[in-house]
C-alpha cells in the first residue's frame, strides 16, 4: 500500500492525460491524431507550465518502463501467425529487408549527418517497424535521453503523416494497382494508423493487403529489438553498462505464438486493443512529463533531416520491392 501511494500521483496522471488524448482523437475523428503524440505534447506541456514535480517522479518511472513493457507484450495478441504466412514468401521477404535495412541506413546517415547515435537509432527502429511504438520500445535497450525520444517521436509523426498524405497520389502515375499499393503503403508507412490510412485510400484490396504487411513489420519488432540490444552491448566499451536483454520481446513472440493457436478468446484480444494504445500512451506522457524543452531545442534541425532521409530511403526501398514481386 505504501508503494502504490508513492506511485499513485504520477501513474494517475499520466493514465488521466492517455485517456483524454485517446478521447480527444476519437472526438475529432482525424486519423493524425495519434493518442502517443498527444499525450506526449500534453506531458511537456504540463512539465513546461509547472517544472519538475518530485511527487510524481516515482509514477513516472514507473509508467516508462514497467508499463510500457506490459504494453509491448499484450501487443503480441494483435498478431498471428496465419495473417504473416497469408501474405505469401515474396511479400514477407519484403518486409524483412525494409526493416534490416532501414535501420543500420538511419543509423549510418545519422553519423553522416553529425545525429547522436542513441537518437539515430531510436529514429531508424520508428522509420523501420512501427513509429512511436517501436520509439519507446527501443528506448529501453538504447537508454537514449528523454529528450532523444521527444525528438524523435516528433520526426516519426511529421514524416509518417507527410507519407500518408502523399502516397495515395503516387500510386496512378506508378502504375500501381490495389494490392501492389497497399503492399507499398503497409511496407513503408510508419505507424500503424497512419499505414492503414494510406492503404484505405486505394480501396479494400489495398486496405487488407496494406494492414497485413504492416503486422509483419509490427511482428519484427520483437527480433529487431534483440538485435539492437546485441548491437548496443557490441559496441559498449570497457566500464560502460552494457544494453540489458529486452525480456519484454520475448513475452511478445510468445503471445504471437498463443493467439495463434485460437485458444486465447476474442475479448482478450479487444481487451488489447483497448489497453495497448492506453498503456503506451500513458507511458508517453509520463515521458513528457520528465522532459525539459531547453534540453529538447540543443538537438537542433538534423535529426529531422536524418527522419526525412530515412523516410525517403524506406519508400523507395519499399517501391523497388512492390516492382520486383509485381
Amino acid at each position: 500500500m505504501d508503494r502504490f501511494r508513492v506511485l499513485a500521483p504520477g501513474l494517475l496522471l499520466s493514465f488521466a492525460i492517455a485517456a483524454a488524448a485517446i478521447v480527444f482523437r476519437g472526438q475529432t475523428g482525424v486519423a493524425a491524431l495519434n493518442p502517443v503524440v498527444v499525450a506526449l505534447v500534453v506531458g511537456i506541456g504540463i512539465r513546461a507550465a509547472t517544472g519538475p514535480m518530485a511527487v510524481l517522479t516515482p509514477g513516472i518511472a514507473y509508467a516508462v518502463r514497467p508499463v510500457l513493457r506490459a504494453a509491448i507484450v499484450l501487443l503480441g495478441l494483435q498478431v498471428t501467425l496465419p495473417q504473416l504466412v497469408a501474405l505469401g514468401p515474396g511479400a514477407l521477404a519484403l518486409a524483412l529487408a525494409v526493416v534490416a535495412l532501414t535501420l543500420p541506413f538511419t543509423i549510418w546517415l545519422g553519423g553522416v549527418l553529425g545525429v547522436d547515435r542513441a537518437l539515430s537509432q531510436l529514429i531508424g527502429m520508428g522509420t523501420a517497424i512501427c513509429g512511436a511504438s517501436a520509439i519507446v520500445a527501443a528506448n529501453q535497450v538504447v537508454r537514449g535521453k528523454g529528450e532523444d525520444v521527444t525528438y524523435a517521436l516528433a520526426v516519426i509523426t511529421l514524416c509518417g503523416t507527410g507519407a500518408m498524405l502523399i502516397l495515395p497520389g503516387l500510386a496512378g502515375p506508378l502504375g500501381l494497382d490495389a494490392g501492389a499499393y497497399g503492399l507499398w503503403a503497409g511496407a513503408s508507412v510508419h505507424e500503424v494508423v497512419q499505414a492503414v490510412g494510406a492503404a484505405a485510400a486505394g480501396g479494400e484490396a489495398a486496405t487488407q493487403s496494406g494492414t497485413v504487411m504492416k503486422l509483419a513489420r509490427v511482428f519484427l519488432l520483437a527480433p529487431a529489438l534483440l538485435a539492437l540490444g546485441w548491437w548496443v552491448s557490441r559496441g559498449a566499451g570497457a566500464g560502460q553498462v552494457k544494453a540489458p536483454v529486452p525480456w519484454f520481446a520475448f513475452g511478445f513472440l510468445a503471445l504471437v505464438v498463443l493467439g495463434s493457436t485460437g485458444l486465447v478468446p476474442r475479448e482478450a484480444v479487444d481487451a488489447s486493443r483497448f489497453l495497448v494504445p492506453l498503456m503506451m500512451a500513458a507511458s508517453v506522457a509520463a515521458l513528457g512529463l520528465s522532459t525539459d524543452l531547453r534540453a529538447l531545442r540543443a538537438r537542433g534541425v538534423r535529426p529531422m533531416a536524418l527522419g526525412v532521409g530515412s523516410s525517403l530511403f524506406i519508400s523507395g526501398l519499399a517501391l523497388l520491392g512492390v516492382m520486383l514481386l509485381r
